[in-house]
């Protein structure tokens, strides 16, 4: 590798979850720090991240895939940094594939992103996939400004070892950020124009902290204390694990006004024989029952979840377990997947593994229930009159784009600007949005909701 001159501009690609959409984030944060500008849409740039995800199939491949697209035919090509899941497993190997990557660096490393730019501009190309706990936080510029909706993450790692998840060895153990960093945080967010934050963490309510008075405090007591902040409007939190949720947590979404009726609670199966085979510490019977002790402390609270189908060894009769699991819940959102074989899984070597036709025909048929209960659930919120949070101008003239409580996608007209919360009633359901008509203007944003 030569040497280079030093970036002008960048560009940080993140793919997968909302988590590698925090860490992307952040490492545009670093980068604005050393000087580097964001490239603007459209442009290319002399530093290009690839922030990846590894959950899916083919993740390393469709990197490498990038990586060509970003060379091809250029006499200049920029500098490439892998980072993300993907960097943490397949570490060097990136660099023996592809020889146009100057950096590699996993999710627990990339605050030290600004000095391996240095020694790539010195022609040194470097791997760094170490996993030291909370350390990159620490190294971490100061929040400055922040969007509307912002995220914010508390909690990384899992220790529950699913058997089709290569999240613990990618992301590391379970281990909980300090509660003062996170209150510290939260209000420079909140200073920098958040009026909405998403609490973050591979099982995000699996975090423990000390209150610095002296007492353990669960997530619960977290959203408490950032409740309290007076121009934070609304918090949610997600992924949760049904292993970890506690009365505490379920009691704060009938305590808490700022915490949104809307909960992420992946169940994966609807049949107890696979959720056992993947190592699901929950049965369709203990999810169910928790489910309902959150719909009565909120009644209106909108469910989401997670499914995979095709895991292996699933019968057909198993698969129309989990239909009628969905049918049973009527979820307002999810998320669907075809089953993926991960290296060194232990699902991946397990017997009966489905043909992908199977699997293809499986999730056109969850997803059609899904899609349904989706637009009934939209449909449902015709005539309410509800706040939204504008988060961006809409595509039409003097049209705005933002959240209802329940993370629906509301678009609308009339006096408004990002980062206002407005009075909206709902007028209108689609596909995956609704209209709604502006009922009141933005009102101040350190006081509460008007009534």
């Amino acid at each position: 590798m030569r040497k280079t001159a030093p970036p002008r501009t960048y560009r940080v690609e993140s793919f997968g979850c909302q988590m590698n959409v925090y860490d992307g984030q952040r490492m545009a944060e670093m980068l604005a720090e050393q000087g580097i500008l964001a490239a603007p849409d459209g442009n290319d740039a002399d530093l290009v991240v690839l922030n990846t995800c590894h959950i899916r199939e083919r993740a390393a491949e469709k990197i490498y895939s990038r990586i060509g697209r970003l060379t091809k035919g250029k006499d200049e090509p920029p500098l490439i940094a892998v980072a993300g899941c993907v960097a943490q497993a397949e570490g060097e190997e990136i660099m023996h594939r592809a020889p146009a990557v100057s950096m590699v660096v996993g999710p627990q490393a990339y605050h030290r992103l600004p000095s391996m730019l240095e020694r790539a501009v010195a022609g040194i190309r470097s791997t760094d996939t170490d996993m030291p706990p909370i350390a990159k936080f620490d190294a971490l510029p100061a929040r400055r400004k922040s969007a509307p909706s912002a995220f914010l993450t508390v909690q990384e790692g899992c220790d529950k070892f699913c058997t089709y998840c290569v999240v613990p060895y990618t992301r590391g153990a379970e281990i909980s950020r300090p509660f003062p960093d996170l209150l510290n945080e939260a209000e420079r967010l909140v200073d920098g124009g958040a009026r909405e934050i998403t609490l973050l963490g591979q099982n995000v309510n699996a975090w423990t902290g000390d209150d610095g008075l002296g007492r353990a405090i669960g997530l619960a007591g977290l959203i408490h204390a950032l409740a309290k902040i007076p121009d934070l409007l609304r918090i949610r939190y997600t992924t949760s694990h049904p292993a970890d949720m506690d009365d505490a947590l379920v009691a704060a979404h009938g305590e808490i006004e700022k915490l949104m009726p809307y909960l992420h609670l992946p169940v994966q199966s609807g049949s107890n024989r696979v959720l056992k085979a993947m190592n699901r510490s929950h049965t369709v019977e203990t999810y169910l029952k928790l489910l309902d002790r959150f719909r009565s402390v909120r009644p209106d609270i909108a469910l989401s979840g997670d499914f995979i189908v095709g895991f292996p060894g699933e019968s057909e009769a198993e698969f129309e377990e989990t239909l009628a699991l969905v049918d049973t819940v009527g979820y307002a959102a999810a998320f669907s997947f075809k089953y993926s074989p991960r290296p060194g899984t232990p699902a991946a070597t397990m017997d009966g593994q489905i043909a992908a036709e199977v699997m293809d025909d499986r999730l056109q048929r969850l997803q059609a229930h899904l899609n349904r209960d989706q637009f009934a659930f939209n449909e449902a919120s015709v005539g309410k009159t509800c706040d939204v949070l504008v988060e961006r101008k809409g595509k039409l003239p003097g049209q705005w784009l933002g959240k209802s409580p329940w993370l629906q996608s509301v678009h609308f007209t009339g006096d408004a600007a990002i980062g206002d919360m407005v009075t909206t009633q709902l007028v209108e359901a689609l596909g995956n949005s609704l209209s709604g008509r502006l009922v009141e203007p933005a009102y101040s944003r350190s006081s509460p909701s008007p009534k």
